[in-house]
This record gives structure tokens, C-alpha cells and sequence, in this order.
């Protein structure tokens, strides 16, 4: 987490960027939300998807297994998914199939949009996805979580937090979490998952837009 918040740190830095406006996504909103604790002058307005991390209950959970075992894991995890290889489809149709079962709020335009600028085609002609699967893996130490409230409360930029009513994710307003912010709101949006911007893009441009 602190390689990627200070890539991002260096990008504002070096394109002179500041005060940037952030939209982010999940791991990324986890990202922009400590960016914007650490350097609360260079961002103008923040929104996160569902980027505060796991609820207390979920944190609560792994802070009950002992550190040996995390770690244990953890390493368990990763070699796993050093051993996997990349699912190959034959064609990007195939692709395109299980893009549409992976999430079922996407139109059929969405999820082919998706599939095509998220997978490569191999040399065989078959098709694999883009992302990282390492990403998957929950590092098994990062800031404590006091230390995270502590970057939160430190925000001064208008923030929008932004949550799916059918998402794994816990809603800040609900779980207590909102608590520590000076300057935040949070907008749940009905009959969307993890992915808001995909499940409810209308309505999530139009709530972006009246935000900024």
C-alpha cells in the first residue's frame, strides 16, 4: 500500500498536478483516501468508491487470528497464485459470456466494452484478462487502523463516499466509520454491488457531477 501511495504521490509531484480532483475505485479509493490524509493541500475534492477497506467486523475477524498465522496465509496465498495460470478463452465472445456472469447488473454493452479493454489476445489467438491476480491477496501487516482514522480526520477536501446497497462493503454511515471525516457524505445507491459505476452509471454520473 505504500508503494502505491507514493506512486501516486510522484505523479502528482512530478506533473505538477496539485490540487488534483480524485475518482477511485475500491483499492484505489483506499489509495486516494490516504493521499488526501497525507497531503490534504494538493486535493480539491475526493470521491471514493467503496474504498475504505474492510469493515470493522471483517478487521475485528482477522485481528483475532494470531500474527504467525497471517502471515502463514498470506504466504500460503501467494504461492497459489504464483502457480495459477491465466485462464485462456478461446474466443472474446467466451470472454465477453463470462464477463456478463461475473456481474449480472452490467448491460450487454458494458460488460463488452469491458472485456474488450480489459483482456489481451495471446499469440495462440485465445484471450486472457489484464488484471494482476496478486492484487487479491490482503498484505498481512499495513497501518493499524488507528492510524488510518487518524489520515481520514485529516482530509479538509469536500468528500463523496460511495457504496452499493448489495456490496460486501459496509457503509460508513451505518457502521460508524464516518465519524472520523470533517468533511464527508455518503450515497448508497440501490440494486448496484461493489461495482457502482458499472451497476449504476447514470445515476452514479449524475451524483458525481452535482458533487463537483
Amino acid at each position: 500500500m505504500s508503494a502505491f501511495v507514493y506512486d501516486l504521490a510522484q505523479l502528482i509531484h512530478q506533473r505538477r498536478l496539485a490540487p488534483v480532483t480524485l475518482i477511485a475505485h475500491s483499492l484505489g479509493g483506499n489509495i486516494a483516501l490516504r493521499y488526501a490524509g497525507i497531503y490534504p493541500e494538493h486535493v480539491r475534492k475526493l470521491v471514493a468508491i467503496e474504498g475504505l477497506g474492510p469493515s470493522p467486523r471483517m478487521l475485528a475477524e482477522r485481528q483475532a487470528i494470531a500474527p504467525a498465522e497471517r502471515m502463514r496465509r498470506w504466504i500460503e496465498e501467494r504461492r497459489g497464485l504464483a502457480g495459477r495460470l491465466p485462464r485462456r478463452y478461446p474466443t472474446i465472445e467466451d470472454a465477453f459470456r463470462r464477463m456478463q456472469e461475473e456481474n449480472t447488473h452490467l448491460s450487454p454493452e458494458q460488460a463488452r466494452h469491458l472485456t474488450i479493454h480489459g483482456a489481451n489476445q495471446n499469440e495462440d489467438g485465445t484471450y486472457s484478462w489484464k488484471f494482476d491476480s496478486h492484487v487479491r491477496a490482503n498484505p498481512p501487516a499495513d497501518m493499524t487502523q488507528e492510524d488510518l482514522e487518524t489520515l481520514w480526520a485529516r482530509i479538509t477536501c469536500p468528500t463523496l463516499l460511495v457504496y452499493g446497497r448489495e456490496s460486501w462493503a459496509s457503509n460508513p454511515q451505518e457502521d460508524g466509520r464516518i465519524r472520523h471525516f470533517s468533511s464527508a457524505e455518503v450515497i448508497a445507491f440501490e440494486g448496484a454491488g461493489h461495482w457502482v459505476h458499472h451497476d449504476k452509471t447514470e445515476e452514479f454520473l449524475a451524483a458525481v457531477k452535482a458533487f463537483l
